[in-house]
């Protein structure tokens, strides 16, 4: 059975929320965009360590990262940035347009289950244009089932429209740490046959040779305290 590191209490690194034998922090690399990148989530994504919002907040320092409030609609001037036109990643969205650059735009990606992300949309439809990508092929989100041909994660909502955008580096950049993200939490999960055969087909076996030497080094559990013995004479 597979482990949880959400249910379990134990002990996780608070930058990355994988436990200290996973973390991935060693392989934090900022990336840079001229893309503004915020992200709506959940409340019900915000506890989980496998949220790629989480991912996308951490890697991209210059993104924002918003909590929905479904007791009152969200502030769209709490977001929105006046000299950037809004897109509102949605697949029930219109085309998406060919002739706007990244330096003048914002996009908002919605976080959470197709349900919430649902949820979500209906609050903020108003805030910008809702626009849908060209996505395919099969996820890579192997932490989680995606429900359906053509779903995708968050992050990798993001991945696809910087594909669109011509933003190759800043894609290279997230889709390492991406996929590092998933391959550490299936090691964390104990999902090791799993995690091989995600690892196979990534850029993060090329990449990042010694943090996976790492992961695959037993480390020395501490020696637990013992009473001293007692002299059976005593």
């Amino acid at each position: 059975m597979a482990r949880s590191v959400v249910f379990k209490k134990s002990v996780r690194c608070p930058c990355c929320q994988l436990p200290p034998r996973w973390c991935v922090c060693d392989a934090h690399r900022p990336i840079a965009s001229p893309l503004r990148v915020d992200v709506l989530m959940h409340p019900m994504e915000a506890w989980r360590p496998s949220s790629t919002g989480h991912l996308i907040h951490r890697v991209m320092p210059a993104s924002g990262l918003h909590l929905f409030r479904r007791e009152g609609a969200s502030d769209r001037a709490e977001v929105a940035q006046t000299d950037r036109t809004l897109w509102i990643l949605h697949p029930l969205g219109e085309p998406l347009p060919c002739d706007e650059p990244a330096e003048r735009l914002q996009v908002l990606l919605l976080d959470g289950s197709w349900r919430q992300a649902a949820e979500m949309a209906r609050a903020v439809e108003s805030w910008g244009r809702k626009i849908r990508l060209p996505m395919s092929g099969a996820s890579r989100y192997w932490l989680r089932s995606q429900q359906g041909e053509g779903k995708f994660s968050t992050v990798e909502a993001l991945l696809f429209l910087l594909t669109a955008l011509g933003r190759r580096e800043e894609h290279e950049q997230l889709r390492l740490q991406f996929e590092l993200h998933v391959y550490a939490g299936l090691r964390a999960r104990g999902l090791k046959e799993r995690a091989d055969a995600y690892l196979a087909t990534s850029p993060v076996r090329a990449a990042l040779p010694e943090l996976l030497r790492k992961f695959d080094t037993r480390q020395r559990r501490p020696e637990t305290c013992r009473p001293p013995r007692r002299d059976p004479a005593e």
